[in-house]
């Protein structure tokens, strides 16, 4: 769970990294990476939420 939570933030930081530099530059290209990074976080929190869970059903059962 900490390497899912550790690679959410990474990839927050990332986007919003490259937000700022669309920002700063106005280049199309950072608008795209920055995008694509919020889906793979997106993608990232959905991963952890089902490890989460996961791990409460097999503590129930």
């Amino acid at each position: 769970m900490l390497v899912i939570r550790l690679v959410f933030m990474l990839l927050m930081v990332a986007a919003i990294a490259c937000v700022a530099a669309y920002m700063a530059t106005g280049q199309t290209v950072w608008r795209q990476r920055g995008l694509l990074i919020i889906k793979w976080t997106v993608l990232a929190a959905l991963a952890g939420a089902v490890v989460l869970l996961l791990e409460r059903l097999t503590l129930a059962l």
